[in-house]
């Protein structure tokens, strides 16, 4: 208590005596939450595999149902944790079981990251760089479209980031309590995401220059690692139980992964060597670049040329070592996987790409050419306005929550308090937004049991089709449902938000 206390009187007397800085801050984070939170009900993704993790959440807070695995993956038989879905458990339930919930709770921690960005631009750098990369993550179209729907990938940013601070506490301030920050937030990455083990070598390489610089406290270092390791082992059990339940096949799918998959990673590193300044390339076009091929370039050059004077004129601070060696590290690890880099897998350094360009602007303004200054105004107004440009905000929002509940709601009206099986036709989704509404809201639906057909199969099956009509056949679709279904007939068909729903009945 006294320690919030104290934190509260720290923070209202900076905000006096910085009022300028505050109501810049003030009016980033302002821009960011309007940005997250803007018509998100209409903007936010709902598919599968967000009504996926709605069931299972709700589940829980229905019916006490203990959650022990995560969502699985999309390469191979693994399975994240389920620290994402205790964490979103409440947000659920306080918006009475509406997704919009967690996604708000996402968007929120979103806002978060943008004054964690900022603190640590502020803190590693100085103002200008956190006025900067805080400004530049707020509006970027990538993290902004992560940012506001629930989704496991979704929250790592944050706590990647609160790991490589927490290491940096260690490592440089000696705060050891920070290791236990480090041990909550690692195991929090790693239930987002598998990419996050790219950290593993990061946080131990800091760990052990701050064990061998400070000779005094070796004890306690050991002792605090323990406990950060215990409370890691601790959050990560569910995982663990589950797969001694289960024959070990997560540990087996995660091992074949990274040391036998030469289809999907490289084990070998120097094979992988000509595709890190591609992938570098890239995710700085991504992220500060704004999906803008110039822009990125240009942040590529002007910060390679910015590390290269920094060392040569011996002027790299901590900061900017635990900086390069974090981006270096995300550049191998991307380097080295062999399939297609979607923008989600950028969580485990999302904001490192920013306090970069942050660190290199603060370099710039600090310059007694008043050249340089100026053209740091042009580079940082080069990056802002592919922002806008490119801001997912121009677009129609796709109202996909909307359409699974009236499509829900329509499919429960049409079979008239009867029981009823159902499935979804479409090209990238499966059934499972439908699902969660249609299990809210206490429809009679069963799934068909294929050992089990004569109790399952009911008279009716419902077909939602998201695919042109012509394209849906849903007589003739493979889909498993439709197939264990039997012999059919279409019995009636009506259009809805924008989909077709058919009414199967058995053929005689």
């Amino acid at each position: 208590m006294k320690k919030l206390t104290s934190l509260k009187n720290n923070t209202i007397t900076w905000i006096k005596n910085n009022k300028k800085e505050a109501i810049f801050i003030g009016l980033i984070i302002l821009v960011g939450s309007v940005m997250r939170l803007y018509r998100i009900d209409e903007y936010m993704t709902f598919l599968g595999d967000e009504g996926r993790d709605a069931i299972v959440v709700r589940k829980l807070l229905v019916y006490a149902d203990p959650i022990l695995i995560g969502p699985g993956t999309s390469i191979g038989n693994m399975y994240l944790g389920p620290l994402y879905y205790y964490l979103i458990a409440p947000s659920l339930l306080l918006a009475n079981f509406s997704p919009v919930g967690p996604s708000i709770f996402v968007a929120l921690l979103g806002v978060v990251t943008i004054g964690f960005v900022y603190h640590v631009a502020r803190k590693w750098f100085g103002k200008t760089a956190a006025f900067a990369a805080s400004i530049l993550y707020a509006i970027s179209p990538t993290v902004f479209i992560y940012s506001r729907s629930s989704w496991n990938p979704n929250v790592m940013p944050f706590f990647a980031l609160l790991c490589i601070y927490s290491i940096w506490k260690v490592w440089q301030e000696k705060k050891y309590n920070w290791l236990l920050v480090l041990g909550i937030s690692f195991a929090f990455v790693l239930n987002s995401h598998y990419l996050g083990l790219v950290l593993v070598p990061i946080l131990g390489v800091f760990w052990l220059l701050a064990f061998i610089k400070d000779t005094k406290n070796k004890k306690n270092i050991i002792i605090k690692s323990l406990i950060s390791l215990a409370i890691f082992l601790f959050l990560m059990s569910p995982l663990v139980i589950f797969d001694l339940r289960h024959g070990g096949n997560n540990f087996r799918a995660v091992k074949t992964f990274f040391t036998q998959r030469e289809t999907t990673l490289s084990v070998k590193p120097w094979n992988s060597a000509k595709n890190i300044l591609p992938v570098t390339q890239e995710f700085l076009t991504r992220l500060p670049g704004s999906r803008n091929e110039i822009a990125g370039t240009t942040v590529l050059v002007v910060s390679g040329l910015f590390v290269v004077w920094l060392v040569s004129k011996k002027k790299t601070t901590p900061a900017h070592l635990l900086l390069y060696v974090w981006l270096i590290f995300a550049s191998l690890g991307l380097a080295a996987y062999k399939q297609h880099i979607y923008d989600h897998y950028y969580g485990f350094f999302l904001a490192a790409p920013f306090l970069l360009t942050g660190a290199v602007i603060q370099k710039m303004t600090e310059a007694k050419n008043k050249y340089l200054k100026l053209l740091a105004g042009v580079f940082v107004l080069g990056l802002i306005v592919p922002s806008i440009i490119n801001s997912p905000l121009k677009y129609p929002p796709n109202m996909q929550m909307k359409r699974a509940q009236v499509v829900s709601k329509k499919v429960i009206e049409l079979a008239n308090n009867e029981k009823f099986n159902f499935t979804l036709i479409a090209q990238s989704n499966y059934d499972t937004g439908y699902r969660y509404f249609l299990d809210l809201y206490k429809a009679k639906v069963t799934d068909i049991d294929p050992m089990d057909t004569k109790s399952t199969i009911q008279p009716y099956l419902f077909v939602v089709c998201e695919m042109p009509k012509e394209k849906c056949d849903p007589t003739h679709n493979p889909k498993a449902e439709v197939t264990s279904f039997g012999w059919s007939k279409i019995d009636g068909e009506w259009e809805e938000f924008g989909v077709t729903i058919f009414k199967l009945g058995h053929a005689r």
